[in-house]
C-alpha cells in the first residue's frame, strides 16, 4: 500500500455560510423590521442580532 492509497486524516476546509452581502441585507432587513415592530422585548433582540451581525461584516 502506497502513501497515495491512505485517506487524509486531515479535515476539509471549512467554507462560509453567508456571504458578505448576505450579512449586509440581512442587517437591512432587521433594521427596517426594528420601525416596524413596537415589542419592546422583540425590539432588543433584534437590535442584539443586529449588534452580532455588525461585528462580523463592517458597515
Amino acid at each position: 500500500m502506497s502513501d497515495t492509497d491512505t485517506p487524509s486524516t486531515e479535515p476539509a476546509r471549512a467554507r462560509a455560510l453567508l456571504s458578505t452581502a448576505d450579512m449586509k441585507l440581512l442587517r437591512r432587513a432587521l433594521e427596517s423590521h426594528a420601525r416596524g415592530t413596537e415589542d419592546r422585548e422583540e425590539l432588543a433582540k433584534i437590535n442584539a442580532l443586529h449588534h452580532r451581525l455588525g461585528t462580523y461584516v463592517p458597515s
